[in-house]
């Protein structure tokens, strides 16, 4: 089935045809120089108009092992073909009416044939001449808008060969070559004004406005520091985007995917060209404002260790650095001394020499424990405990969602409570700790405990033991109250 710049181009081809075969017999018969050479004008948009078709077929083919931009240059490669043909017949029309105009020639026979041919031919030509620019707006095609200028001016060319006829007519015998000229300029105007827009093609000149547009999308995305390089060409009908970004050196991995996605959906959607090929490098760059903690966290991220618990400290003029370093449990501590090593020679290249880098070196906690809910008569013994513990931490209360599971290599336990929503995070975090410190101390079983603080308001100040009672009914299965 054919495509439907190959519809439009196949009903161009029957009308140039019969049009110029029809003015060309014309021409010969009554002796008309303008008629004769519009008539070649027009069937060199025939063979123009019959490359086109193959061009835009060819076009369509999508990337091979060959051509990784696919074959949209085919159809600039005809536009071109078309162009050198224009001039071709320029030149010929005009030596050949400047030729009758000094040495005069016959003046062409009167008929109202011509005229009648010549406004259906107007006709046909405006009609191709708009379907043409719009289907070639719609869907790229340069050689589809090559043939559209071609039409448009045939448009020029009809109305001076029939001033020419009208001339001729009256007895001015110099109106034919006259007319002639006209159509000679008319076609190498045209020629110009296509070759200009063929070779920017081929050259991979950036459409005007395109880059600007493109930029401007791209600047507007939060997450890119710069833009060091933007590129961006056509091929056919499809935009080529190419774009170098700035972006931070702490945005992570996945973020900077996302990004990237993002980036392409809005630079499509600017180009109107919902196949756009948007290729998107990215560079990590260190900001003015990054933290210690932000450099130290970007080190060991692009080592790929896992790292919590960092401390910077100011003493006088000088930084000291101090982190717990997670590494696989099983590994020799040799092993694992060398990658702390290396971690804080990195830190120190990174901050200077007078830094003081210490790292605690502690097990990986496993990605996936196996283990069990504890019944609930446990459970609620560990509520209770909390529920007590609790009233030894005055910056806490409330204890509930009591969880305990059981793995072989001790007791979970996670809770919740409630903090004063005034205090500060750091005393908050350090009374948790402490109840969970008490905790451990009080049942050795377990392992870990981990709690979670939430600010509490009027509504939620409960008695800890009635929340903790609440809880190991919950966790037994019954319902609260």
């Amino acid at each position: 089935m054919l495509s439907k710049k190959e519809r439009v181009a196949a009903v161009s081809v029957l009308a140039s045809g019969s049009l110029a075969l029809a003015k060309f017999a014309i021409g010969i018969a009554i002796g008309s120089l303008a008629l004769i050479s519009d008539a070649l004008h027009s069937l060199i948009d025939l063979g123009a108009t019959l490359v086109t078709w193959y061009a835009v077929r060819v076009s369509d083919r999508p990337p091979d092992a060959n051509h990784h931009y696919g074959h949209g240059k085919v159809e600039s490669l005809a536009a071109l073909a078309e162009t050198a043909l224009l001039f071709l017949l320029a030149g010929g029309i005009a030596v050949e009416g400047v030729q009758r105009l000094i040495h005069g020639g016959s003046t062409p026979v009167f008929s109202w044939i011509p005229f009648g041919v010549l406004a259906v031919e107007m006709v046909v030509n405006g009609w191709r001449a708009h379907v043409l620019r719009k289907t070639a707006r719609e869907t790229g095609s340069h050689a589809l808008e090559a043939d559209s200028l071609h039409f448009a001016s045939d448009l020029y060319g009809s109305v001076a060969v029939i001033i020419g006829l009208v001339l001729a007519a009256y007895g001015q015998a110099w109106g034919d070559p006259a007319a002639a000229l006209a159509v000679a300029v008319i076609v190498a105007a045209l020629g110009v004004r296509m070759s200009r827009r063929t070779i920017e093609s081929l050259m991979d000149t950036a459409p005007p406005g395109v880059r600007d547009r493109v930029a401007r999308t791209i600047t507007a995305m939060p997450g890119i520091v710069r833009v060091d390089r933007l590129r961006v060409r056509t091929v056919g009908a499809r935009h080529f985007v190419d774009v170098a970004l700035a972006v931070p050196r702490t945005l992570p991995l996945d973020r900077v995917a996302a990004l990237k996605t993002r980036l392409h959906t809005a630079v499509a959607s600017a180009l109107d060209d919902a196949e756009a090929d948007v290729t998107i490098s990215t560079t990590p760059v260190a900001l003015d404002d990054e933290s210690v903690q932000e450099r130290i966290m970007v080190i060991a991220r692009n080592r790929g260790l896992a790292v919590h618990h960092l401390t910077v400290q100011s003493i006088g003029e000088r930084l000291t650095v101090a982190l717990d370093l997670e590494v696989d449990g099983d590994m020799p501590m040799g092993a694992a001394h060398e990658i702390a090593t290396a971690l804080e020679d990195a830190i120190v290249a990174e901050l200077g020499p007078a830094v003081e880098v210490e790292t605690h070196i502690e097990p990986l906690q496993a990605p996936l424990t196996e283990g069990r809910e504890a019944p609930p008569a446990r459970v609620a013994a560990v509520a209770d405990t909390l529920g007590a513990l609790v009233g030894q931490h005055p910056a806490l209360r409330n204890i509930h969602d009591v969880r305990l599971r059981e793995t072989p290599d001790g007791d979970l336990v996670v809770f919740h409570c409630h903090v004063d929503p005034t205090r500060s995070v750091l005393a908050a975090h350090r009374a948790v700790d402490e109840l969970e410190r008490d905790l451990r101390r009080v049942q050795p079983q377990v392992r870990r405990a981990i709690g979670h603080a939430e600010p509490f308001n009027a509504d939620t100040s409960v008695p800890a033991g009635q929340a903790a009672g609440r809880t190991a009914d919950q966790a037994a299965g019954r319902p609260a109250g």
